[in-house]
């Protein structure tokens, strides 16, 4: 078990985000968490992640408890998150941001920037992930003139640059258009593959996108979890069809 949330309740004032979440990760797996606007799956990421400390509950990464100790300590551990909103410095290069992602890392954030060129390892990471993700030709473009599909790219390989054991998707494919959406997952499942990423767990409002790439997926309702099982289970379960699918998915 890489990662495990158990009983996590949160509370912003009398409203109840979540109300004894209880998951488990596996080595291997790659885990959709879904569910209707307000079910609390950001939320959840949020804990997960050790931005938001739960109310009640805790969350162990490699059986150690990291409830709430921040992304950055848990990005040495081993996790590493991207966002729904692309969180890159537009004015920097492709490369520049890739640097920038091994430099937090290698826990060098006192080089200046424009000195990292020189640095051999920083520089070899960077080309190693650019490449990796299919922006080796791109890396001296500036994010901001990148197509918003590549931008989502360079995000996701910002996280892959700490060398995580595990990383959380928000919406990975957000904001792109249905052909850009494969590409994506493609080179995301691919990536993850050669890093030797240990774990995948996204949150995805996609059910196509959901439905053929995970392992097992999580439900979640009103802060709760609504069903935990393989995608065949969930396309089961009518409580599942009628709260959150809202249609039975193609097969796959």
């Amino acid at each position: 078990m890489i990662l495990r949330a158990e009983g996590i309740r949160k509370l912003y004032g009398e409203f109840c985000a979540l109300d004894g979440v209880s998951l488990a990760i596996d080595a291997g797996e790659f885990v959709s968490i879904i569910g209707p606007n307000g079910a609390g799956k950001s939320t959840l990421i949020n804990v997960l992640t050790g931005v938001v400390r739960p109310t009640a509950g805790a969350v162990r990464f490699k059986d150690r408890d990291v409830t709430g100790i921040g992304p950055a300590r848990l990005a040495r551990l081993g996790m590493a998150r991207s966002f729904q909103l692309v969180q890159i410095f537009p004015d920097l290069t492709v490369l520049e941001t890739l640097q920038a992602a091994v430099v937090s890392r290698l826990g060098r954030g006192t080089r200046l920037l424009a000195s990292l060129a020189a640095d051999h390892e920083v520089r070899e990471r960077a080309r190693e992930v650019a490449e990796l993700f299919g922006l080796g030709d791109k890396r001296h473009a500036r994010a901001k003139h990148l197509p918003q599909g590549d931008k989502k790219l360079l995000d996701v390989a910002s996280a892959f640059a700490l060398r995580p054991e595990i990383i959380l998707l928000d919406e990975p494919t957000s904001g792109v258009s249905t052909a850009d959406k494969t590409a994506i997952m493609e080179t995301l499942v691919a990536a993850s593959k050669r890093s030797g990423i240990r774990a995948i767990i996204q949150v995805e409002h996609d059910m196509d996108i959901v439905f053929a790439y995970s392992d097992r997926i999580i439900a979640l309702h009103e802060g709760r979890v609504l069903a935990d099982g393989p995608p065949a289970a969930l396309e089961a379960d009518r409580r599942v069809v009628d709260t959150v699918i809202g249609r039975r998915a193609p097969a796959r």
